[in-house]
């Protein structure tokens, strides 16, 4: 069986794929859970998020994508529906970082309401290399 998941308190979590980048800084070092999602914890064909970190209790669904938000959004969304415990009340991030973001920033305020009002989850796209701090 895949270990697809590292449990530990890091200071910092690093998620990389490709050209993109997120770092996440553990600032009170609680113990956090890196879960690779995609060909691991969900081995199927079925469109997914690359990462699922777990922290505070707070979800944190993480694509690092070249520049299609709109697909990475569809990844993340269904990545909730399989391994969320509970998909419209949990604490949730989405962070999608991309190369570039082709998408204004009006858009992105749209997508940011559905996605609380749908998932409550914050939604973040950020161009690489990005930090962040929980």
């Amino acid at each position: 069986m895949k270990n697809c998941r590292t449990i530990s308190k890091n200071k910092l979590f690093v998620f990389k794929e490709q050209r993109s980048s997120l770092t996440l800084e553990n600032k009170d070092l609680v113990k956090s859970i890196k879960i690779h999602v995609d060909g691991c914890e969900i081995d199927d064909d079925g469109v997914k998020c690359d990462f699922l970190h777990l922290a505070k209790n707070i979800e944190i669904y993480i694509e690092l994508k070249g520049q299609d938000i709109s697909h990475a959004m569809l990844q993340i969304e269904r990545t909730m529906k399989i391994l969320s415990s509970d998909v419209q009340k949990k604490a949730k991030i989405s962070y999608i970082i991309c190369t570039r973001s082709p998408l204004s920033s009006t858009e992105i305020q749209n997508y940011d309401r559905q996605f609380r009002i749908k998932y409550n989850s914050k939604l973040i796209i950020k161009s690489s290399p990005y930090k962040d701090i929980y």
